[in-house]
C-alpha cells in the first residue's frame, strides 16, 4: 500500500524554499589528485565509523522487543494522512490543520495515527530514543532531520514516504505542507540523519484496508 505514494508526487518539485529551510547557492571547488585521494580516505574512515553506530535490521527489530508495534500498518497511517494534508499552511508554532511548523506537522501526525508524543521542537525530536537509521536503510515513516541554517544543527526535519520523497510543512513562501525530494542537491547537502521513531510506537495499529 506504501509504494501508492510514489505515483502522487510530483519529481518536479524544484521550488526554492524559506522560512524553515533556505536554499544558499552551492559552490563547488575542483580538487587536485592527490586532495581528491586524500578526501575519499577520509571520508572513508568517517563513513565506516558512522556505520557502526547505524541500528542494523536485526538491532531494530530487537530495539521493539515483544511490543506488538506494526510499522507498515502505522507509517501507511502517518502518511496517508499527512498526504491529504498537503497545500495546509505553514505556520509558526502550528500544531493543528489551521497551520503547522516543520515539528508542529510531524508531531500532530505522530500522536494522532500512532497515539505517540514526540518532542515539540526539532532540537529536542533528534534525540528521541529511537533506532538511527542509514540513509540507504530508510523506509516509509522514519524522521528525516535537516541543518537549514548553515550552522550544521539541526533546524528542519520531515517524514520519509519512500522513493527518496518525503513530506514536510516547508515554509510560508513554499506552500506550507509539501512533497520534495531527498535526492535534490540542497536536500541531500543539508540532511543530517534519520531516526525510526515508529520502532517507539505504544501499540499495534490493526490494518483495516
Amino acid at each position: 500500500m506504501l509504494n501508492r505514494f510514489a505515483p502522487l508526487v510530483p519529481l518536479a518539485l524544484v521550488t526554492l524554499l524559506f522560512g524553515c529551510a533556505s536554499h544558499p547557492q552551492q559552490v563547488v571547488e575542483q580538487q587536485k589528485p592527490q586532495q581528491q585521494s586524500q578526501a575519499k580516505f577520509v571520508a572513508a574512515q568517517s563513513a565506516s565509523v558512522y556505520e557502526e553506530e547505524l541500528a542494523t535490521e536485526k538491532e531494530l527489530a530487537d530495539f521493539s522487543g515483544s511490543k506488538p508495534y506494526q510499522l507498515p500498518v502505522l507509517a501507511d497511517s502517518i502518511l496517508e494522512r499527512g498526504m491529504s494534508l498537503i497545500g495546509t499552511r505553514y505556520r509558526f508554532g502550528g500544531t493543528s490543520e489551521a497551520g503547522f511548523d516543520c515539528s508542529g506537522f510531524i508531531g500532530y501526525l505522530f500522536r494522532e495515527e500512532a497515539g505517540m508524543n514526540l518532542p515539540r521542537s526539532t532540537r529536542e525530536m533528534i534525540n528521541v530514543n529511537a533506532p538511527l537509521v542509514a540513509r540507504n536503510n530508510l523506509k516509509p515513516g522514519d524522521l528525516l532531520f535537516f541543518s537549514t541554517n548553515g550552522r550544521g544543527r539541526v533546524s528542519h526535519a520531515g517524514i520519509y514516504l519512500g522513493d527518496n520523497q518525503f513530506i514536510h510543512s516547508s515554509s510560508r513562501r513554499s506552500g506550507g505542507v509539501r512533497v520534495d525530494n531527498l535526492g535534490d542537491s540542497y536536500w541531500s547537502k543539508t540532511f543530517i540523519e534519520a531516526k525510526r521513531a515508529l520502532a517507539m510506537a505504544p501499540t499495534t495499529v490493526t490494518a483495516s484496508k
